[in-house]
């Protein structure tokens, strides 16, 4: 099937051509019907593709986080998980995924840093385009790079203004777009909320049309972050193609209009006709490789399959990083009983971060589940709580409709509680299973959707297996008011205080404490209204509910009791972090500390029983003052649907760990290279530390690390000998031995960074350049080759010639298991300096 692109923009009206330029509603592109041009469907997104709905969705596949994909360092692996993300793509009816997330890892604190990949432009690059080669390898879906850049926090992100050195812009957060363009050219690119340098990244000529769009010949589709385009004219002459979400606030056809036909504002035809080729050329490309112009509208889980399962288990089992195995503890034995202690350990929202990122998985292993599944005993305490605010009511409750599964009976209304008839029926009633209740996006014809004002009840019952003293709490995006056999329990409605919940556009949590006996059953009410009715709340459509349960325990008491059970097993596992509410789109960390009294257990635990395997759970670092006393650790990220399996397979050492750290792990959050300027203040946020982002920093200035960029250990060991440098007139080509010399078949990722000798500018003590992981059988030795341009590895960007500068001189070759661990050393010469407009 053909789709002729001139002669479809020649045969469309200038309003037809406007009304291509905004999205039709959320998650769909215009359509023009006249001449046949569909519209196309876009999904989020990071780490799965959740389809059309936050509210009520339907299930997906939940990839590993961003971290956790990069900490394979398995570019193979990657464009296998890009594949599958297709065909989850295929599934939720979608063409265009909105992902990978592509910024770089300032520091620890970023709300999103989880989505992302690493501190490193190269390996961020590589990372992003072995995602955009499987998502985009048969031609039917279109991956999205995001966020074109600098969308490194999220604190006053609409506003922020990153002001950035241009060498750093280039060398570091330009990097990794640039790459994924070269190697994989992305279909489509999102630009980000944030300006760079005093201009919006929507409407940035520079970044777009200079360096994009000519520099590097990028001819894809440009759309803005959702709500993120600020201007008609500005994001027209060299901005966005598409503004989302629908319907349009900048580019009404009036507006526009009246722009074209006023000529001291220069708008063009010309400039509205390139948008809208950008926009075709994509809706070419997929008429052309689906075959029709008819797309998909079913959303289903029919995905949901063991390969499926066996994909996800192994891209989250090979992301694990073994940081500590001083005692050989590991890999444990099956037939030996194990504790379990922690929250982490029976969460059921440490499968993935939090906003955007969010979607209904398919299923959930926790660890405790995963474990379970191998050992042959399992006994399990909890030792403290770390949650941000409560979760798990709803999906611990009964309902009068369905007697034989969980979940609560929600009924919707147009009045309130107090004004409704007696012959006030529901406009909607469904059982709901989840205590987060997303429903910014429910819609129903009998709600109107410029105000999106509704009501909803959320009833069912309670019975509890222990006597005791049980917290609930509430946050809400809207009003909530909880009841418990008909008293007012929690009033989230009359007085409202401003939180991070729901994107920052909600309150705190508010909680209350009641005795409930053992198997007694309690009917709990939870009366809501959508974000209109709030006092606090002004975006993000019709608002959010959560609402959970937690028994009262005596912090010191239960850390105690998990002490004294360590002391008497031979094998202790403590499951320790954070989870999607610590991490989460909408808001940043406030410091790198783990939750509530995490530190206390680990200590007491540890010191109970010093063989215990510490498993902590984060899409970033965390501190862990504990350190030096605990000798076995593993980092398992939001690994997705199959976390507990994958857990399970590594500590039993049915997969042996082969993962790596994409960024460096500071002590604590003061010793991060952005730890003075990493908030927005005043509007703008400060790149202080320039091109020494992450270990860059660490090694030029020798300062201690928890752990290295790169760092990641095995249950075997390999050796790195006979390395061989030599180069052509434009490339650098070497080549290495890597042996395993101990007594488990394994996979080593051999890192291969650049160091300039005697610069005439500061540069970085090295950088990594490329990486290449093998497999090694006890014994067995491999021949790993690479050939780098030099352009490539060894310029940087010269601000005042505005090029990049070749600088001749001698550079080493570092090769070796982490940037702080380099086995062998070899030298090379630039014979002469040169520069040059484009790095590829």
């Amino acid at each position: 099937m053909i789709f002729d692109v001139e002669n479809t923009l020649r045969d469309l009206t200038t309003e037809e051509k406007v009304s291509l330029l905004s999205a039709s509603d959320f998650w769909h592109t215009s359509s023009i019907e006249r001449l046949n041009i569909p519209f196309i469907r876009v999904s989020d997104g990071p780490n799965g593709i959740r389809g059309t709905k936050f509210f009520n969705g339907v299930p997906s596949a939940c990839f590993p986080n961003g971290t956790g994909l990069a900490s394979t360092f398995d570019c193979d692996l990657l464009e296998e998980i890009g594949e599958l993300m297709a065909v989850e793509a295929k599934h939720k009816g979608a063409q265009i995924i909105l992902g990978p997330t592509t910024n770089i890892l300032r520091g620890p604190l970023g709300g999103r840093g989880f989505e992302s990949f690493s501190e490193d432009p190269v390996l961020s690059g590589l990372c992003t385009a072995a995602i955009v080669k499987g998502i985009q390898n048969d031609g039917r879906i279109c991956a999205t790079v995001k966020h074109f850049v600098c969308n490194d926090l999220e604190h006053e992100r609409l506003s922020s203004n990153s002001v950035v050195s241009e060498r750093a812009l280039r060398e570091i957060y330009l990097e990794p777009f640039r790459i994924a363009v070269q190697l994989a050219n992305p279909n489509c690119i999102m630009t980000a909320y944030n300006k760079v340098n005093g201009i919006h990244c929507s409407e940035n000529y520079q970044l777009i049309e200079n360096i994009l769009r000519k520099e590097w010949n990028w001819d894809g589709l440009l759309m803005s972050d959702w709500f993120g385009t600020y201007s008609t004219l500005n994001s027209l002459k060299h901005g966005i193609d598409i503004e989302f979400p629908g319907p349009s606030q900048f580019r009404r056809w009036d507006t526009i209009k009246h722009l074209l036909q006023s000529k001291a504002d220069n708008l063009k035809q010309t400039d509205i006709d390139n948008h809208c080729r950008h926009i075709l050329k994509v809706i070419k490309s997929l008429i052309e490789s689906n075959g029709t112009t008819l797309f998909s509208k079913v959303e289903d889980s029919l995905n949901d399959k063991p390969e499926t399962s066996e994909k996800l288990r192994r891209a989250a089992a090979e992301g694990i990083v073994l940081l500590k195995n001083e005692r050989k503890v590991l890999p444990l034995l099956k037939e030996t009983p194990v504790l379990v202690i922690g929250p982490n350990a029976i969460s059921l929202n440490t499968y993935s971060g939090g906003g955007s990122a969010s979607l209904t998985p398919y299923h959930i292993v926790t660890p405790l589940q995963g474990i379970k599944k191998k050992a042959s005993k399992v006994e399990f305490t909890i030792g403290a709580h770390s949650h941000k605010a409560l979760g798990g009511l709803f999906e611990k409750m009964t309902n009068d409709l369905e007697k034989f599964e969980n979940g609560v009976r929600a009924r919707f209304y147009t009045k309130p509680r107090e004004k409704r008839l007696k012959e006030d029926k529901p406009i909607d009633e469904m059982i709901i299973k989840n205590s987060y209740v997303t429903l910014f996006d429910y819609t129903n014809p009998a709600v109107n959707q410029e105000s999106k004002l509704f009501y909803a009840d959320f009833e069912g019952y309670y019975t509890p297996t222990e006597s005791g003293d049980y917290q609930i709490g509430c946050q809400v995006a809207g009003t909530a008011i909880v009841y418990i056999d008909d008293k007012i329990l929690i009033d989230n409605k009359t007085k409202q205080t401003k939180g991070t919940f729901c994107f920052s556009g909600g309150t705190i949590e508010e909680t209350a404490c009641i005795y409930m006996q053992a198997y007694q059953k309690y009917r709990i009410k939870v009366e809501f209204g959508s974000g209109i009715t709030s006092k606090i709340y002004t975006n993000f459509g019709a608002g959010g509910l959560q609402v959970g349960i937690t028994k009262v325990i005596d912090p010191q008491k239960e850390i105690k009791k998990a002490a004294s059970l360590a002391a008497s097993y031979q094998n202790v596992i403590l499951c320790i972090g954070l989870n999607s509410e610590w991490e989460s789109e909408g808001y940043d960390r406030e410091d790198m500390k783990l939750p509530g009294r995490t530190d206390d257990l680990v200590r007491a635990v540890i010191q109970a029983n010093p063989n215990t395997v510490v498993i902590n759970q984060s899409g970033t670092p965390v501190e862990m003052p504990w350190l030096d006393q605990c000798d076995t650790l593993l980092q398992t990220w939001y690994g997705g649907d199959e976390l507990g399996d994958a857990v399970a397979d590594i500590l039993y050492g049915d997969t042996i760990p082969c993962g790596k750290l994409p960024f460096s792990w500071p002590a604590k959050n003061e010793d991060n290279p952005s730890f003075l300027n990493f908030r927005t203040e005043k509007g703008r946020v400060l790149y202080g530390e320039d091109v020494y982002v992450g270990y860059r920093y660490y090694e030029k200035l020798h300062r201690n690390v928890a752990f290295p960029f790169g760092y990641g250990l095995s249950y075997t060991q390999f050796e790195y000998q006979n390395l061989k440098v030599s180069s052509d007139s434009n490339n650098l080509i070497l080549s290495f031995e890597i042996k395993n010399i101990g007594q488990y078949a394994g996979k080593e990722t051999a890192q291969v960074y650049i160091s300039s000798l005697g610069p005439t500018i500061s540069r970085p003590s090295k950088e990594l350049k490329a990486f290449m992981k093998t497999t090694l059988e006890p014994g067995e030795s491999k021949v790993m080759n690479f050939r780098l341009k030099f352009k490539e590895i060894c310029s940087y960007y010269d601000e005042y010639q505005k090029m990049w500068c070749l600088e001749s001189g001698k550079y080493l070759a570092l090769v070796g298991a982490s940037s702080m661990n380099i086995s062998l050393t070899g030298s090379f010469d630039i014979l002469e300096t040169t520069y040059f407009e484009k790095r590829c």
